[in-house]
């Protein structure tokens, strides 16, 4: 389903920092949770192609030429993508699912997040690359809904609610706070081609217009994790600190790489830099 075969996976591994032998990958949780931890912390979250008006292709050589091969980031469909087709090539049952966002307060959201179910020993593990700054680094399971997942600091929870939709929650400053929600219903590869054409185009999108930058990343708990949004660069701190700068135009290239590990070709450094000046 996800095209694994065509994954370099040897360049993969190599990109995301995986110390082990591929030869001793297997699909079981080991594996699951060394993989999802090298990958959130080594490929950034970004979608700056859809500031730029470029198309994002979801095909796996096109998402692997681009997070792989250029040292790029990338949203939830082409980080997901990635991950699954992966995981797919290790051995794993994956499957997918849509997610509505719920961090923007109360008002119900469209399905527009991707994430994937990877199966291990029979248990259903959740799987997310591709949800920024607030997203776990890790799998998170989905046997025991109610039961605190401690990362790295950062705890999560998936709560049960009708008709099988699970909710994953951050807790932040004492208080837990829906991230997004997922039913039941399969995803395919194809689901996502049309989801992605909504947030890379439609005129309500929130990647339309500004710079979205984000990564959970390792040591994250020292340094709080990190987003540029526009021109504010946030640090996130477990403990529910939020620390804000103000990112100026002469500024963000040296941030896109200190912070986010993104280097641009000169030709969309110079872009980006024009639309971070439009803003003043």
């Amino acid at each position: 389903m996800w095209s694994g075969d065509e994954l370099d996976l040897d360049a993969y591994l190599e990109r995301i920092g995986h110390a082990g032998d591929r030869r001793e990958l297997r699909p079981d949780l080991r594996t699951l949770k060394e993989v999802h931890r090298a990958h959130t912390g080594a490929i950034t979250f970004e979608s700056l192609d859809v500031l730029f008006g470029r198309p994002v292709a979801l095909d796996v050589k096109a998402v692997e030429d681009k997070l792989v091969r250029r040292g790029r980031g990338g949203y939830c469909y082409e980080q997901n993508t990635l991950l699954a087709a992966a995981l797919e090539r290790i051995g794993f049952e994956v499957t997918g699912r849509g997610a509505r966002n719920r961090t923007r307060g109360d008002s119900l959201t469209p399905v527009t997040h991707a994430v994937l179910v990877a199966t291990v020993d029979g248990e259903p593990w959740l799987c997310d690359a591709g949800f920024g700054y607030q997203g776990p680094c890790e799998p998170v399971p989905l046997g025991q809904p109610g039961e605190p997942v401690l990362q790295g600091g950062w705890t999560y929870r998936v709560r049960e609610e009708e008709h099988g939709v699970l909710a994953l929650r951050l807790l932040r400053g004492g208080a837990w706070r829906d991230l997004y929600a997922f039913s039941p219903q399969h995803y395919h590869p194809v689901d996502y081609v049309l989801l992605n054409h909504y947030s890379s185009t439609h005129p309500r999108s929130a990647f339309l217009g500004r710079a979205i930058v984000q990564h959970p990343g390792p040591g994250d708990v020292v340094r709080g994790r990190r987003a540029l949004i526009g021109r504010e660069l946030t640090r996130l701190h477990p403990d529910g600190r939020v620390e804000r700068q103000d990112v100026g135009p002469e500024e963000v290239l040296t941030v896109l790489d200190q912070e986010f590990g993104i280097r641009l070709p000169d030709r969309e450094a110079a872009e980006l830099v024009r639309i971070q000046r439009a803003e003043d």
